[in-house]
């Protein structure tokens, strides 16, 4: 069995560094697990990590697609598993690192939709159409497939609402039909990292402030003149999303800003909660998982 190591947890607690530090220590390369960090021209708003502190360590799934490209988890894991071959292959140590616990979670078990593996051209075409026809006009299909499945999920709850109808469309079957697999696909060296509450909520604060005197809001109007706009799937993530407002003239800059650390520590909170399932993970500071290697 393939081993990998995976460094994650909530934004804002060190990842990035304490990666790069690990990759030194283990002739590893780096494999990105953010959902963000994959589109191109969107560096600041994402925490995007820089060439410099990449301290050439290898980085493979940043800046892969452009911004107006849909991409799926089924994507991620088509593109992240021969990665992760391949680098083993030449004697070095993959090292999955970011905080979008999906994506982590996908890759790590066998990628099924309730025991059906995912299809990523029917997942893809089904995301296609929510932009198309909306997400009632899906909800009213599931309803005739499956009438059970659509009472448990709201027609906002596009990611359920789209994995139910992939489920029916790969295999012909509900999604009460099939059973998860929960078996481990690699030996697995997981570390999460993590900090206290108080001090990453002020981390997180103070990361925003330094994204507008980065230029953020620059970096906003430029994906707006390359025809990007806030309906695409890449302008609903934090730091960009909240900016919709601010270009319609309904919020000021600074109320911007607030909605975005607002909404940034409540992400970070759902991801702590998303990370404390991994029962056989450690559960480390950024210091001791560098220590922890160097041993």
């Amino acid at each position: 069995m393939e081993k990998i190591i995976i460094i994650a947890g909530a934004t804002a607690t060190g990842k990035t560094s304490t990666a790069v530090e690990v990759a030194k220590l283990v002739n590893g390369e780096i494999i990105c697990a953010d959902s963000m960090q994959i589109y191109k021209h969107m560096n600041i708003g994402t925490a995007k990590v820089t060439i410099d502190e990449m301290q050439n360590i290898p980085h493979h799934l940043i800046d892969i697609i452009k911004p107006d490209v849909l991409f799926s988890v089924a994507d991620y894991i088509d593109a992240a598993k021969p990665i992760i071959t391949e680098i083993i292959s030449r004697g070095k140590t993959p090292i999955i690192v970011g905080g979008t616990g999906l994506y982590i979670d996908s890759l790590i078990y066998p990628y099924t939709l309730g025991g059906v593996v995912s299809d990523s051209k029917i997942h893809n075409q089904l995301e296609k159409e929510l932009i198309e026809r909306g997400a009632k006009s899906l909800h009213d299909e599931l309803a005739l497939i499956d009438p059970i499945d659509a009472l448990k999920i709201h027609p906002n709850n596009t990611r359920r609402l789209i994995r139910a109808l992939e489920i029916f469309r790969t295999s012909g079957k509900s999604k009460s039909d099939s059973v998860k697999i929960k078996e481990l696909q690699y030996e697995i060296d997981m570390n999460i990292i993590t900090i206290d509450r108080e001090i990453l909520y002020e981390r997180i604060n103070a990361r925003v402030d330094l994204m507008i005197d980065n230029g953020l809001l620059i970096e906003l109007e430029h994906l707006l003149e390359l025809g990007y706009n806030f309906d695409m799937q890449s302008m609903q993530a934090i730091g960009y999303k909240e900016f919709a407002k601010y270009f319609s003239g309904t919020l000021s800059i600074e109320e911007v800003i607030n909605q975005i650390k607002q909404n940034s520590r409540n992400y970070a909170k759902r991801q702590i909660t998303w990370f404390k399932r991994y029962s056989f993970a450690d559960f480390i500071k950024a210091s001791d998982c560098i220590l922890k290697y160097r041993r």
